[in-house]
Parts: structure tokens; C-alpha cells; sequence
């Protein structure tokens, strides 16, 4: 694991690994295991840099992308709306030669967005405009219809 700062650790159920965090966050904290799984609901998220950066402008802050921990960070060309990609649930786009995915629904965004990737620092009122202003959502997910390889700047089209 390695944590912001570049220090990596080999065990993160030892004392170090605990204690660097706990002194990086200012914060009591333990390492919680679970056999279930803690990730999104879907297989592919896409958002694009445009509502990221709507939400920057709406907040008076730059918001870092990965944040979102997007599949895909998207510039559409019709730049009128900046959550473009809401308006696309239940249509299909295909990306690069290959990939087709079906847009299933908007990504309902949940407290990890509110922490900077890089100091790991909670901004909670990112969520609350989020809420208040977009109906807490941000981005969507889709569904792979068809594999394929992706390249950075592939086309995205419409089907």
C-alpha cells in the first residue's frame, strides 16, 4: 500500500501503517477487513471532466477528477451541458472499434467524493451541493455489451 507521500507498506495490519495514518488524518483509526465487497454497483462508471469541472466552478474550488473514480473521464463536443452524460441512460455508446456499453443509470455519488485524492481531506459540502443541486448524482454507469480495447482519445459515438 502506498499512501500520499510515497511511503509504501508491506503489512497494513501493522503498527506503522496504522500510526502514518492516523498521523496523516489527524484521526484514531484500525484497519476493518470485511468478506464482502466495498465498490461501486456497477462494472463501468464514466463521468465527464465537464461536470467535474461545473461542480469546481458551482463550489469556488478545483475539484481533482479522481475523485470520482471514473472508468472513464470523458470531453464530449457539445459542451451546452456539463452532465451530458445524464441524459444518456438507456442508450448505448460505442467506444474506440470494439466496446459498447449500455448506459443503465446516473451514478447516485456517495461520501468518497467529498476527499481530496491527495491528502485524503473531506470537503463535505461537495455532497451537499451535490444533493441539493443535481440529485446526488454525478457521472453514470453502464453495463459491457461488447468487449473491446480502448485507447486514450478513441471516438465515443452514439449507436
Amino acid at each position: 500500500v502506498e499512501i500520499p507521500g510515497g511511503k509504501t507498506y508491506d503489512d497494513i495490519q501493522g503498527p506503522a501503517f496504522i500510526a502514518d495514518l492516523e498521523q496523516l488524518t489527524g484521526r484514531s483509526l484500525r484497519v476493518h477487513f470485511t468478506q464482502r465487497g466495498q465498490f461501486d454497483a456497477r462494472p463501468v462508471s464514466l463521468i465527464s471532466l465537464s461536470a467535474a469541472a461545473k461542480l469546481g466552478e458551482d463550489l469556488g474550488m478545483t475539484i481533482d477528477k479522481r475523485r470520482f473514480r471514473a472508468n472513464f473521464y470523458v470531453e464530449w463536443d457539445n459542451q451546452d451541458d456539463p452532465f451530458f452524460e445524464q441524459t444518456l441512460v438507456g442508450k448505448t455508446l460505442k467506444i474506440g472499434d470494439k466496446l459498447e456499453l449500455a448506459i443503465v443509470e446516473r451514478d447516485p455519488r456517495c461520501t468518497m467524493i467529498t476527499l481530496d485524492p491527495d491528502t485524503a481531506e473531506a470537503t463535505p459540502k461537495m455532497l451537499r451541493h451535490l444533493a441539493r443541486n443535481y440529485d446526488g448524482n454525478a457521472g453514470v454507469f453502464a453495463a459491457v455489451l461488447q468487449r473491446g480495447p480502448v485507447y486514450q482519445g478513441d471516438p465515443i459515438v452514439l449507436k
